[in-house]
């Protein structure tokens, strides 16, 4: 172990691994197939016409398959002793010799498919291919007519052609599997370049909407009072330049977040804070200079919540005002902010009035926006005409405890 926690390891994890447990019908299937070996190799043991006494037979035929009983669990030992047993034995005579191969043919199939130590395994195959020379090379193979030679050439075949199909089957899987990932990927991106989209035009619309439906409507009054009243003109005129700034000052900001990664980090530089439930004031007296009387009351204990939350927040009485401006001129309102220990409540209510020259411009989209902006952070948004006359916006946000 290295000092900081890393581990290092030198050989493959499979070395320290336990034997694999052998399920129950599993150990019954390999002592019945050491048990068929064995038969099996009874009938060449009674015609074997080498130099074994009949008290050694039994024994041979008993010891070479024994060691498949465990072939599952320990699959590299019982290849090794397979092995040992088969080749000296197969040697003494050509029909020991073709049924000890068969024998050793089934602990190689066994050790390649479930032996875990790859290394070994490979290091094994080339004795256990020398031994299945020496076995075969003596041995005394069996005759079989024509027809069934025809049947044990088509087996492989069969099986090869299987397996090429089986290859080809998965290969086509894994290449639908792979397109649906493109697709699924294509589609995400997307999805995130359209929810993008859509930030970006709520927040064009709050900024542009709000400050720009001030500096129009300052810009009318200055217009008609230029003449009889050049003072007040003169101060909605600063207040027209004083909204394009703060217009200005967002859209810039707007525009640095879909610039930061191209401009490098200089680009942050200009940056502002996103603005929140501390700038509420700044906002309620740029719509009051607009000719809107508006009240601003902060409830309860002010108390630390996320960028997000205060940002929403903000954009609620923003597009609330502006709606008032626009479809309620001549009425008053009142922002009301309440901290909670459970969640934020703004709400913004106006006395109704007269619709101005730039009602039938709404689209609607920005309370839509709001909800959108609301939803993210797990608040509601409600709107309606109240019963005595007038509007009410209430955006409901959830706080965590602090």
């Amino acid at each position: 172990m290295r000092r900081g926690g890393g581990v290092r390891h030198n050989r493959p994890v499979t070395r320290f691994l336990p034997p694999r447990p052998t399920p129950r019908g599993g150990r019954w299937s390999d002592a019945a197939l050491a048990l068929v070996l064995a038969l099996v190799g009874s009938r060449y043991v009674l015609i074997i016409d080498g130099p074994v006494g009949w008290l050694g037979r039994p024994l041979l035929v008993l010891l070479a398959p024994l060691p498949l009983v465990l072939r599952r669990r320990f699959p590299l030992a019982v290849l090794w002793a397979v092995l040992v047993l088969a080749v000296p034995v197969g040697r003494l005579s050509g029909d020991l010799g073709y049924w000890e191969g068969v024998v050793c043919l089934v602990a190689i199939h066994n050790a390649t498919v479930h032996c875990v130590h790859r290394a070994a395994t490979l290091a094994s195959l080339p004795a256990a291919a020398a031994g299945l020379v020496l076995l075969f090379t003596g041995a005394k193979l069996p005759e079989f007519p024509n027809g069934v030679v025809a049947l044990l050439v088509l087996i492989p075949v069969l099986a090869v052609a299987y397996e090429i199909r089986q290859w080809r089957r998965r290969v086509d899987e894994q290449r639908e599997r792979l397109l649906a990932l493109e697709r699924g990927q294509v589609e995400a991106l997307n999805r995130a370049v359209e929810h993008e989209r859509a930030r970006i035009a709520r927040e064009l619309h709050d900024v542009v909407t709000h400050n720009v439906g001030v500096m129009v409507i300052q810009a009318g009054a200055a217009r008609k009072i230029m003449d009889k009243e050049p003072d007040l003109a003169r101060e909605a005129l600063l207040a027209v330049e004083s909204g394009g700034r703060a217009a200005m000052t967002e859209l810039r900001q707007v525009m640095g977040l879909l610039t930061m990664d191209s401009d490098g980090p200089d680009a942050a530089a200009d940056l502002v804070p996103q603005p929140g439930v501390d700038r509420l004031d700044a906002l309620v007296d740029g719509v009051r200079r607009a000719g809107l009387p508006v009240e601003l009351t902060v409830l309860g204990p002010p108390r630390a919540v996320p960028p997000g939350v205060e940002l929403a927040a903000y954009r609620v009485v923003q597009e609330a005002l502006t709606n008032t401006i626009k479809h309620a001129g001549g009425a008053t309102a009142e922002v009301n902010v309440e901290y909670t220990a459970e969640r934020l409540r703004v709400e913004i209510t106006d006395t109704g009035g007269r619709p101005g020259a730039a009602a039938a411009t709404g689209s609607g989209r920005g309370l839509i926006g709001l909800r959108e902006r609301l939803s993210v952070h797990g608040g509601t948004l409600e709107t309606g005409p109240r019963p005595r006359g007038g509007y009410r916006v209430r955006a409901l946000i959830p706080l965590e405890g602090p």
